[in-house]
């Protein structure tokens, strides 16, 4: 376990692994403007493409495969160089899969909450779009 980080400190997944935060999802029962569906996943997700801060809204069908705690308690996702090297020694929810082309993801459970990691292709990093992109 790590020592205490003082008020002013960054959290040990960003000052010492060099995590960078990508998103905050958060479970939702209301319809929202903009929803995109995602049938594999059995899910709405919405607001992450306008956010100025990266919030995402899920709304979720009944029956969605998607584990119930990600279901029902919102995640902060990071993006990581090295996916698996970020998954050892944490404990998974899922296997980890690739929703997108380019993009790799697992969620790990820390202290009760879902935390996503994603991986991008270099090719796939924002940094490396075209403006239009």
């Amino acid at each position: 376990m790590s020592d205490p980080r003082g008020d002013h400190e960054q959290p040990e997944a960003t000052a010492r692994w060099g995590w960078r935060f990508h998103h905050l999802g958060i479970p939702t029962d209301e319809p929202r403007e903009g929803e995109v569906y995602l049938a594999e996943y059995g899910m709405y997700v919405s607001g992450f493409p306008t956010s100025p801060y990266g919030v995402e809204w899920m709304r979720f069908e009944p029956g969605s495969p998607v584990d119930p705690l990600i279901r029902s308690v919102p995640h902060i996702a990071f993006e990581v160089d090295d996916l698996d090297a970020a998954l050892e020694g944490k404990t998974l929810i899922g296997e980890p899969s690739s929703p997108s082309p380019g993009v790799r993801v697992a969620m790990i459970l820390h202290n009760g909450m879902p935390v996503e990691l994603l991986e991008f292709e270099s090719g796939d990093r924002p940094e490396n779009l075209a403006p239009d992109e």
